[in-house]
């Protein structure tokens, strides 16, 4: 495993590239402990240690994981990435419903250079909204309910104190976005991808330390044990594909001949992704958000708020659980059925001279494919709940305020586990380019 991270640090160029993004890393976790300014840090870490055990940041769990934390501390990138993952979401799900997405997409590289200009512009105002709910929250005291200093975290309350904050935090979510791209283009691996891997790496060492003070050693050790299952799982479920084979006819292009081969067409099991979790995770925190709009200040509740609180907004709630997973598996066929298009991808075999054993060209072909897609998408949205849900099942033993805030479960190790096997891979890619000595020495 670790061989090939020996072999890139031995290589000149790849060892720049590695040492680049460790750099990047750096500077996005220092900018995720410098506070925004106006921002009263000590009052900021007392309410975070006052109610880490309570659940008024549960709707923030989300947003805080992929900043490492950042979110609740108000610093200057307390947005994170989460606003250009939105965009570039939103974008990739236009492509099916506006033309103009659609053949952009088709254009190649200059189609998708314009693609990412409205994912950076969509991401800047996504920020921007962002900023401005949190601080107004701040502003309220709402953002840390259950602390007594909640309505001294903000230095300055004036309408213009208030503004620079969300101009900074704006800003640092647009910095960020700019880290992730020179990663992407100068270093290693997808840069959004591992910036959130280091924001989730981040916390998992005060998650254990909390686990371990709260439950003692020997939930530590089982937490440890059960953690090293679900990676292993996580890990064999992810490299699972169902393999097409694919034959290319034989074809005079000139005076050369072309085709005469045999590959094949990897479909994975987990084809979406950690995407389906993130959108079912964000939907569930809508009934907390609406309850904590609507509740007044005595605190009492209405019969359809006594409902939302007891079955929408308890992760241990059975009710929660079972909705949980049943929207991860629809979003899961949902997502699908955007990304991958059978009809495409048969006509491009056909285009090319290409088809399945067995399987005539053209509509039988995407026929086919679909059926292969939706057999192999079921167990693959299960393992997506079950991995997702397993937090909710465990939270008593956690107990870290909040389902998704356990070290290994859930959406963290869905993203660990995917980005770390997606950047082992391109290291052993760089590496094979490089040493690759063919059939003569």
């Amino acid at each position: 495993m670790f061989s090939p991270l020996v072999a890139a640090f031995r290589t000149p160029d790849l060892r720049k590239k590695i040492l680049f993004v460790v750099g990047i890393i750096v500077l996005y976790r220092l900018g995720a402990t410098i506070p925004s300014p106006g921002v009263d840090y000590k009052a900021v870490h007392a309410c975070i240690d006052e109610v880490s055990h309570g659940s008024s940041a549960d709707i923030y769990s989300l947003i805080s994981m992929f900043s490492g934390g950042a979110l609740l501390q108000l610093s200057v990138f307390a947005i994170g990435i989460m606003p250009y993952i939105t965009a570039s979401i939103i974008v990739q799900l236009l492509t099916v419903v506006i033309p103009r997405f659609e053949q952009l997409r088709k254009e190649g590289q200059s189609g998708q250079a314009k693609m990412t200009q409205y994912t950076r512009y969509l991401t800047v105002a996504l920020a921007l909204l962002q900023s401005t709910g949190i601080v107004a929250l701040a502003d309220r005291g709402q953002l840390l309910q259950d602390c007594s200093q909640a309505d001294q975290i903000l230095n300055d309350q004036s309408i213009f104190g208030l503004a620079i904050i969300v101009l900074v935090m704006t800003a640092g979510a647009c910095v960020v976005m700019w880290f992730g791209e020179l990663i992407t283009e100068r270093g290693i691996g997808n840069g959004m991808s591992l910036l959130i891997f280091a924001g989730i790496a981040a916390r998992i060492p005060s998650e254990g330390k909390m686990i371990l003070d709260t439950r003692g050693g020997l939930v530590f050790g089982l937490v440890c044990v059960a953690a090293l299952v679900i990676v292993a799982g996580v890990v064999f479920i992810e490299q699972g594909q169902r393999r097409i084979p694919v034959q290319y006819a034989k074809r005079m292009v000139g005076r050369k001949m072309y085709g005469g081969s045999s590959t094949y067409l990897p479909l994975k099991v987990n084809q979406a992704g950690v995407i389906p979790v993130i959108f079912a995770s964000s939907l569930l925190y809508l009934p907390q958000l609406i309850l904590q709009l609507t509740q007044n200040s005595q605190g009492e509740q209405s019969t359809w708020q006594r409902y939302i609180s007891q079955y929408l907004t308890d992760p241990s709630s059975w009710v929660y659980i079972l909705v949980y997973f049943l929207m991860i598996i629809f979003f899961t066929y949902f997502y699908v059925a955007v990304t991958f298009n059978p009809e495409e991808r048969a006509d491009d075999m056909k285009k090319y001279g290409g088809f399945i054993p067995g399987i005539r060209p053209g509509s039988p072909t995407a026929d086919y494919l679909g059926y292969v897609l939706s057999r192999i998408t079921l167990p693959g949205s299960i393992y997506l709940g079950i991995i997702a849900v397993l937090p909710n099942l465990f939270l008593e033993i956690g107990n870290s305020g909040g389902a998704q805030n356990l070290p290994f479960g859930g959406t963290a190790v869905l993203i660990m586990v995917g980005v770390g096997l997606d950047t082992m891979k391109q290291v052993n890619s760089q590496l094979m380019q490089r040493k690759y000595e063919g059939f003569l020495k």
